[in-house]
């Protein structure tokens, strides 16, 4: 059994990146933390307390990993799941539900109580309205990092939702046995979602709060993350001095100081991502300006917990514009463009062709610009889609600009172009 928590000391204290390997282990290795509370690291994490009249689990992991979390949980404890509680509503998360449901069944045994916040189920209706839409974005987003096989693409979501039994609005206490959880409702990643603070473990369930990377508040093919409030949640948590954090992707972190200190930097890099956001916006700067004039130390994205690996601080700018500003970004071009393949045409045109564009664009790659490179080679496969050169440059240009990226969600994108491209480009 693998001691999570002499890792993460070690990740975080001596600066020992790569010991905890990727935000997400998905081990299904079943670690006891302090007596009667363990954690299976899976894609989430499941957080099991022992309560002396069964189970109280924190998350259920996506519906393909149910069964793997099932039989670490029963290696054990042979106590009935009394209760699970939903930290938001998104798959991985809830997705391994029906398993747990099942196996209550199986032994004979009473229904498990779900516990969520009452925005839970109106999340599931919205996944209902938008499912093969979210199987695209996220086969494009997770399929290069092998989470999830082409096959399953289409629908990637339940076709039944695990609905909770009991939902709250702003605070739950919640007893069950000789535990006491305080959940509590905030906005962060998500407007569902629930922390929970555990007095006599002084332990707090964080849920995507705190995920090993830097916070998922920009996704660009998701909806509205609430970076400001995600902050609050953060200081709100941390003012109760919690020894054990316990996150539902990566590491649990133990001691009061080395928690603060999780809770804080993450914390300060929301708030001040925010500050210069709305100080830019409120002196009528546009999102042009704003996304290459805001930053954050390297220093502070250099910590283990804070690595820009999955999002993108950038990416939080849009979300703070698109939260307090709308979604037109201050050129009145944008505001009702022309076509963009009319566009192209034009500009293509005045060049003197696609192929002038393409061997510029190549150009700049090759000289290190592979950013600026990519609006030109779009221009040209905008206006000469069929050509099969132009995507040949297309792919190289994406293939280059997927080298330079960090995050996954950016990585996964030009990915997708370049793979787009490549197939495109073969076609002669």
């Amino acid at each position: 059994m693998t001691d999570l928590l002499a890792l993460s000391a070690r990740v975080i204290d001596e600066g020992d990146h790569d010991a905890a390997g990727p935000a997400a282990r998905v081990t299904f290795e079943l670690s006891e933390l302090t007596p009667g509370l363990a954690m299976v690291e899976s894609f989430s994490n499941v957080v099991a307390f022992g309560t002396g009249e069964g189970l109280v689990l924190f998350d259920t992991s996506m519906p393909q990993f149910a069964g793997a979390v099932v039989e670490a949980l029963r290696r054990w404890s042979n106590d009935p799941v009394r209760t699970i509680v939903y930290t938001h509503g998104h798959v991985d998360h809830v997705g391994g539900a029906r398993t747990l449901l099942e196996e209550a069944a199986a032994r004979g045994e009473r229904r498990p109580e779900v516990v969520a916040h009452e925005a839970v189920p109106t999340r599931f209706r919205r996944y209902d309205l938008t499912n093969g839409y979210n199987a695209l974005i996220n086969d494009r987003q997770f399929r290069r990092a092998g989470v999830f096989d082409r096959q399953a693409a289409q629908p990637r979501f339940p076709q039944r939702w695990v609905e909770p039994s009991v939902t709250y609005s702003d605070q739950l206490d919640l007893r069950v046995g000789d535990l006491q959880f305080e959940l509590r409702h905030d906005r962060g990643e998500t407007d569902d979602h629930t922390w929970a603070w555990i007095p006599s473990h002084r332990a707090v369930c964080v849920g995507d709060f705190i995920i090993w990377a830097f916070p998922n508040a920009g996704n660009p093919q998701k909806v509205q993350r609430y970076p400001l409030e995600w902050a609050r949640a953060l200081r709100r948590i941390q003012a109760l001095e919690p020894e054990l954090l316990l996150p539902a992707h990566g590491l649990p972190v133990g001691g009061r100081e080395r928690v603060s200190r999780v809770l804080d930097d993450t914390a300060s890099a929301l708030e001040s991502l925010v500050a210069q956001t709305l100080d830019l916006m409120n002196a009528g700067a546009t999102l042009d300006t704003i996304i290459h004039t805001v930053t954050l130390p390297d220093e502070l994205l250099a910590r283990p917990y804070l690595r820009p690996v999955y999002d993108d601080p950038q990416f939080v700018v849009r979300n703070v514009w698109r939260l307090y500003g709308g979604w037109w970004d201050g050129d009145p071009s944008r505001l009702k463009p022309a076509p963009d393949r009319d566009v192209a045409c034009e500009l293509v045109h005045l060049a003197g062709g696609a192929s002038q564009v393409t061997g510029r664009a190549l150009a700049l790659a090759e000289a290190g610009d592979a950013r600026l490179a990519s609006h030109l080679v779009e221009l040209a496969v905008r206006a000469a889609p069929d050509d099969p050169g132009v995507h040949d440059v297309r792919a190289e240009v994406y293939r280059r600009r997927r080298s330079e990226e960090r995050s996954l969600m950016a990585r996964s994108i030009f990915d997708a172009a370049a793979r787009e491209s490549e197939q495109r480009g073969g076609e002669r």
